[in-house]
């Protein structure tokens, strides 16, 4: 019985000190989420987000790379570059680009249960902040607008969000 019980604590708390999976990139740069993937950056939106996400107080690192695909020659209108969670829009045509679509170019799941794979239970909740302000609708339908400072909290803990400032003339 004792072991049992220790098995489901330890379950429980690996949901939430999981570090970040690598990007799924999409096959060979076909159309995700109506966002494709072109031989350039486009400049019609031209504009970076941020995203921090924290699991039970940690930092869970937004990867490098998301909408790059290594092998098709293109990149996708919703990208990073670095590991620093800065988003970067550069689409051809103008449009409004979600949340929800970086995460699925990233390949990983955005609900009020589960972020980036990272499945709720019992004690959990999940916290949006837009701008420092609570976020209380779906966190998949953020609209990515210039310097938007998005942070993603799965808990408890929970943080106060620090605001991001970090743009280097972005």
């Amino acid at each position: 019985m004792n072991v049992r019980l220790l098995f489901v604590l330890a379950l429980g708390l690996g949901a939430l000190t999981a570090s970040s999976p690598p990007p799924l990139q999409p096959v060979a740069g076909a159309p995700v989420d109506g966002v494709r993937c072109e031989p350039l950056e486009g400049q019609a939106v031209h504009l970076h987000a941020h995203l921090t996400v924290l699991i039970a107080g940690k930092p869970y690192p937004v990867p490098s790379d998301v909408g790059r695909p290594a092998t098709a020659g293109c990149i996708y209108w919703i990208h990073t570059h670095a590991g620093d969670g800065v988003i970067h829009v550069e689409s051809p045509q103008a449009g409004h680009f979600t949340l929800g679509q970086f995460f699925a170019l990233w390949g990983q799941p955005l609900d009020a249960r589960n972020v980036a794979g990272v499945t709720l239970n019992g004690s959990n909740r999940v916290q949006v902040y837009l701008g420092g302000k609570a976020w209380r609708r779906d966190p998949a339908a953020i609209v990515l607008t210039q310097h938007a400072d998005i942070v993603l909290e799965v808990g408890p803990p929970f943080t106060e969000p620090t605001p991001f400032a970090a743009w280097n003339g972005l």
